[in-house]
């Protein structure tokens, strides 16, 4: 059978002056379809192998090619958007008739010459188009481990089970809501640690490091905003969550973590309903190291 939108093997069944014709076999030569002359390798004969992508023409006729094509059905890639026309953004794939991403296709809209990260799919018409809802199209079979730190792509943020990214643009990887503090979009890239691996293959990541260094990195995040504040802010280690995720990108229970170990080094103060930075002078020693 001669798949649309895949790359397989057929056989040259038939030559012509214009090109030549590939099928699965000889047996089944009815089911065709033309390689044009150009693409075809220097020496092609009858019964030659050859390997090509199957596709549409601007006719919608099917036809093969040997290029290297950056997307197949069922796949992911990322692809530069082209232009934005009437339906949708056509994306740059290595073929002379660029791929349609419809509007309701589109979890975000995209702008000329941006990249995004797509699958490909088949549509009720036959034709190929892209598309951003990435869920179906991510695979489950990583060779990450626990602890690992992996690059991610954010491509879905899902309500009230946090947030759906792309590993390495190909790996389907979670952020439980309890952890994704900080306020992602699709086409984010971020880097994440491997929490565990599902029995399906899934990844549930973390943006966090394990405690004990990310405290460190949330404590560095609590004196930069300090210092943006020059020195002193409006709030204590009482303050929502809802504050503390808008200013830091963290939880409260994290936030009350670096909080407590800076005043504990001795470089912040928190009394009478602000925290501010601690002269080393004020505390008697000099602060702690990180």
């Amino acid at each position: 059978m001669i798949e649309l939108g895949k790359r397989q093997k057929l056989v040259v069944v038939k030559q012509v002056e214009f090109g030549v014709y590939l099928a699965e076999s000889e047996e089944t030569a009815e089911e065709r379809v033309l390689l044009p002359i150009r693409q075809v390798p220097k020496g092609t004969g009858k019964g030659d192998a050859l390997d090509v992508f199957i596709y549409k023409d601007s006719s919608d006729r099917l036809i093969a090619t040997t290029r290297e094509v950056e997307l197949e059905v069922g796949r992911t890639a990322l692809l530069k958007v082209g232009q934005v026309g009437r339906i949708g953004a056509f994306l740059k794939w290595n073929l002379e008739k660029d791929l349609l991403l419809p509007f309701r296709e589109q979890t975000r809209r995209v702008s000329e010459g941006e990249l995004c990260l797509v699958g490909m799919y088949v549509d009720k018409s036959e034709r190929l188009c892209a598309t951003m809802k990435l869920y179906p199209y991510l695979r489950t079979d990583s060779p990450y481990k626990v602890g690992d730190m992996v690059r991610a792509r954010v491509y879905d943020v899902g309500g009230n089970f946090g947030v759906f990214l792309a590993v390495d643009d190909c790996y389907q990887a979670m952020i439980p809501n309890k952890e994704a503090q900080a306020g992602y979009r699709p086409g984010d890239e971020i880097m994440v640690r491997v929490v565990s691996v599902r029995d399906d293959g899934k990844l549930t990541v973390s943006p966090n490091q394990k405690a004990w260094l990310q405290m460190d990195v949330d404590a560095e995040k609590i004196l930069k905003k300090l210092d943006e504040f020059a020195g002193i802010l409006p709030f204590d280690d009482k303050v929502s969550p809802e504050v503390i995720k808008r200013e830091f990108g963290i939880s409260k229970a994290a936030f009350k973590r670096a909080a407590g170990r800076l005043k504990k080094q001795g470089k912040i103060r928190i009394a009478e309903g602000r925290i501010s930075l601690q002269p080393a002078h004020d505390t008697g020693r000099q602060p702690e190291d990180n």
